[in-house]
């Protein structure tokens, strides 16, 4: 059993937990990701790790509500436990494997869309800590939905914000602010870094591309089982099939066939909404 530790609501809809799990916390890596059962009878629920402490062994995991399955992991209180959590799964991010001097020489420029924001944040903490230059753009559709400002800020060079409403920060989609920090401001990166949601992804590639800046993205939104077995993770990447939670979930973006990855996503998407109308929430009762 696992027990959780802390509990916040990010937003009305975005949790952060953080579990006691010594073995996966001494193991985790940047990029990677666990599979989290809320009880004996719950769906295992694919959560990319958001923070680790191998010191206190604890991990920390950010879900946001958006079925039944989320809604009761979210439920759980400190004290509680999960039924199972199992990982560290996936492959971690590529600069984790890169030898002193090749790292020496990167600057990283990370995008992150909403709840995507939370891996992004071990990432550019390991960076930060390996004294490698870091920028991230966090984004939103508006200011009450931005999550970690304060703790990414903690560890990258140079923070922005980014809404679509302009209630903070720059006014206009990320795609629009990565184009002016390059082109305008004549900021330099070795990579980008897209995570968020899959729209999101797709054309910042396509801004990355047009910038000749290359781009890594995460696809751990289309994750369903972890172990590649029931095959709805499959995308095709440099025109192979590939599959996110084994293979992945990091991939080059170039080789992304996102409008492929997109349709995949929205598979279940009938089942997920005729569950939720049978479902009592149980998050925002008695808080």
């Amino acid at each position: 059993m696992y027990r959780i530790l802390t509990r916040e609501m990010l937003t009305p809809t975005i949790c952060r937990m953080k579990v006691e799990a010594p073995l996966l916390a001494a193991s985790a890596r940047p990029g990677q990701f666990l599979m989290v059962r809320a009880d004996e009878k719950g769906e295992r629920i694919p959560l990319t790790v958001s923070d680790y402490d191998a010191s206190e062994g604890s991990v920390t995991i950010v879900t946001q509500v958006i079925g039944v399955s989320t809604d009761d992991i979210v439920a759980h209180e400190p004290g509680q436990c999960f039924s199972d959590v199992t990982g560290p799964l996936g492959m971690p991010s590529d600069f984790v494997e890169m030898d002193p001097a090749t790292l020496a020489a990167q600057r990283y420029i990370f995008v992150a869309g909403g709840v995507g924001t939370a891996p992004v944040y071990p990432q550019a903490k390991w960076l930060h800590a390996h004294g490698v230059p870091v920028d991230v753009i966090i984004g939103a559709k508006t200011a009450d939905l931005l999550i970690y400002r304060k703790e990414m800020a903690e560890v990258c060079d140079n923070l922005f914000i980014c809404t679509d409403d302009g209630s903070e920060g720059f006014h206009g989609m990320v795609t629009a602010l990565l184009e002016k920090l390059v082109s305008e401001d004549g900021r330099s990166y070795t990579r980008a870094v897209a995570i968020g949601p899959m729209i999101m992804m797709k054309f910042t590639t396509l801004t990355a591309r047009k910038l000749g800046l290359p781009i890594t993205v995460s696809l751990n939104t289309l994750m369903v089982d972890g172990t590649g077995m029931c095959g709805a993770c499959r995308v095709t990447v440099g025109g192979r099939t590939r599959f996110a939670c084994v293979e992945g979930p990091e991939f080059d973006g170039y080789e992304v066939d996102f409008d492929e990855a997109m349709r995949r996503q929205g598979q279940f998407r009938k089942e997920e909404k005729e569950a939720m109308e049978h479902h009592v929430c149980k998050i925002g009762r008695d808080r």
